[in-house]
């Protein structure tokens, strides 16, 4: 869970505003920052909590390479877990990483023919299906199998209880005979190599558990959490069964599960290889209040305070960068610092002003910045071509994020 004092986050105001004071160019904002002292903290973390397996990191959930890179960099990290093919394609060109899982299918028909084109990034690409479907799509967009595309099967890991399915709606193969059967026409079709399997538990990676005012809730999604857990154990150790007959001593390369929350329970599952991390490197308003880790907030972004209404509220330009997913409050950002500011409940955070109350608003003059937390991580980024990037007490560099390289995947 995370606790930050009002005093540590006046702290925080300080170095934040006055490093990007001290910058040897004036800052356009929104100004984007990340805290690489908390950064690299939380990224050795995530490898403790891995206990050894591998992990690999989930560029969706940063979208900066230089952070991608620092990230693979540290002990215990391997492999990137990409969001779409055009992205894994650039990732490989620009020597990020030689190791990239597409998590999600793509019927992206300009990225497959870039990628069964070049031998060498299918060597270092794997795509995920979960359907014959996505098979017929990818020989449609060549003339030839010459060159074997790597492929992983996507498992769905929701939590089946008295008749409902709780957790992502992914792919729909559930039962192990329906996974055997689709390894079966991929080991029967030319052009192909079957080399993973991925099991994203996300009711259990993705589910705060320890919310303050919400016990009821906080009980509930731990109970769905542990029998999730327990039943995806069954459900793996039956697929992996039915795989290992079919595919004999040479078996799969890897078994991907998890997330930044599930780090334990994912890696202590005999059946996975490696585990995936990416929020719990930069630590969003949606990942503050786990039971199993206390991580640091690593991303922030500041606009300026424009005009000062009336005593008790300020507003700044700008800040409306609402997360994806169902809307509602925990998709707003969080004003930050300094401590004291809230958002109101008439215009909430908007895209050209916003209106801030509380008790810090009167001591904060015509350009001072306020810091805000995004709830979702990566998602920060797609909103400015540069990250600004802290030690300590100065700003080390502007690294460029992939909107800055003109890239929206």
């Amino acid at each position: 869970m995370t606790a930050a004092s009002a005093a540590d986050r006046n702290r925080l105001w300080t170095r934040l505003s006055t490093a990007v004071a001290a910058y040897e160019r004036p800052v356009p904002t929104p100004t984007m920052v990340v805290d690489l002292d908390a950064f690299d903290a939380n990224a050795a973390d995530l490898a403790r909590r891995a206990g050894g397996t591998p992990i690999r990191v989930a560029s969706k959930s940063l979208r900066v390479p230089a952070l991608i890179a620092r990230a693979l960099a540290t002990p215990g990290f391997a492999g990137v877990l990409g969001y779409t093919l055009a992205e894994a394609l650039w990732l490989v060109e620009h020597g990020i990483s030689d190791n990239v899982v597409v998590a999600y299918p793509t019927v992206d028909r300009w990225a497959l023919t870039r990628l069964v084109g070049s031998p060498s990034a299918a060597a270092h690409i794997t795509v995920m299906v979960d359907s014959v479907e996505h098979l017929d799509l990818i020989d449609s967009v060549r003339a030839s199998k010459a060159v074997p595309v790597r492929v992983a099967i996507d498992v769905d890991a929701g939590l089946q209880v008295a008749g409902r399915h709780l957790g992502p709606k992914r792919s729909p193969l559930l039962a192990a005979d329906a996974v055997v059967a689709l390894a079966r026409a991929i080991l029967a079709r030319p052009g192909f190599r079957l080399v993973g399997v991925m099991t994203y538990e996300g009711q259990v990676a993705g589910l705060a558990d320890n919310v303050p005012g919400q016990a009821a809730r906080s009980f509930a999604v731990r109970r769905v959490k542990a029998l999730s857990i327990a039943q995806l154990a069954e459900r793996r150790a039956a697929i992996a069964a039915g795989l290992g007959e079919l595919l004999g001593p040479s078996g799969l390369e890897f078994w991907n599960a998890g997330g930044s929350g599930s780090l334990e329970s994912s890696s202590a599952d005999p059946t996975v290889t490696e585990v995936t991390a990416g929020s719990g490197l930069l630590v969003p308003g949606l990942f503050d209040h786990y039971r199993a880790f206390s991580p640091r907030p690593a991303a922030y972004f500041a606009v300026p305070v424009t005009r000062h209404p009336t005593a008790g509220l300020v507003t700044v330009h700008g800040a409306g960068l609402v997360a994806s997913g169902a809307a509602g409050a925990d998709r707003l950002p969080i004003p930050w610092v300094p401590a004291g500011l809230a958002l109101t409940d008439l215009e909430g955070a908007g895209e050209v002003q916003t209106p801030l109350r509380g008790n810090a608003a009167d001591r904060l003059r015509i350009g001072d910045l306020v810091w805000f937390r995004h709830a979702k991580s990566g998602e920060l980024f797609e909103h400015t071509p540069t990250a600004y990037l802290l030690a300590g007490e100065r700003i080390v560099e502007a690294a460029t994020t992939y909107r800055g390289h003109g890239l929206a995947f």
